[in-house]
């Protein structure tokens, strides 16, 4: 009796068809095991793969839920940080000097400088700490430096003298080494943060 009930129950699609394929003690069999909260007979391996993958499906995007919670709150602090609420740009003609000072510093400057620093003399760097501690923490004091030179440093300015305190390359307008001091000096004040290819 228990193999053709078994036999039914493997062709049977739905309680009624079964209930309809059986008789007498099979059917108060099945109304009693249909009252009971066990499962005797263990899904098809297709719907437990199914089954297995709606419960994928949901977990998943409570996954990204949690991911996106949790990124969150660094990501918009970034995008504060950097928007141009918080740094207003700068104005067309400052952005232009900035790419200009930075174009020279890169074609006169950078190979004693080189981000600031100093391969000949160490405690002569462009750091505003050195800078303060040498007496040329002003733009006019870094003018003058560059335009006569002082020390080891050789000057750039198109009227420098004596010729041996003077740069033997091109030499600077004065204009140029204005805007030179000016990055300087802001550079200095940014601790030299911000320089990197700014382009020729």
């Amino acid at each position: 009796m228990l193999g053709s009930l078994l036999d039914v129950l493997g062709r049977s699609n739905s309680f009624e068809q079964l209930l309809q394929e059986t008789s007498g003690s099979q059917t108060m069999l099945l109304s009693a095991i249909s009252n009971c909260n066990c499962t005797f007979i263990s899904p098809p391996p297709n719907q437990r793969k199914a089954k297995q993958e709606n419960e994928a499906q949901l977990v998943k995007p409570q996954q990204e839920l949690k991911l996106i919670q949790r990124l969150a709150p660094p990501l918009f602090a970034a995008f504060v940080a950097l928007s141009p609420i918080v740094n207003p740009p700068v104005s067309y003609g400052q952005g232009i000097d900035v790419q200009r000072g930075a174009s020279l510093f890169n074609r006169a400057c950078i190979g004693c400088h080189d981000a600031g620093g100093n391969i000949i003399q160490p405690g002569a760097t462009l750091f505003l700490k050195d800078l303060q501690r040498n007496g040329i923490d002003t733009e006019e004091e870094i003018y003058r430096i560059t335009y006569y030179g002082k020390g080891r440093m050789p000057g750039f300015g198109e009227m420098c003298t004596p010729r041996g305190q003077c740069t033997f390359g091109p030499r600077l307008q004065e204009d140029d080494i204005r805007l030179l001091s000016e990055f300087v000096k802001a550079q200095a004040d940014q601790g030299w943060t911000n320089i990197g290819n700014s382009g020729d």
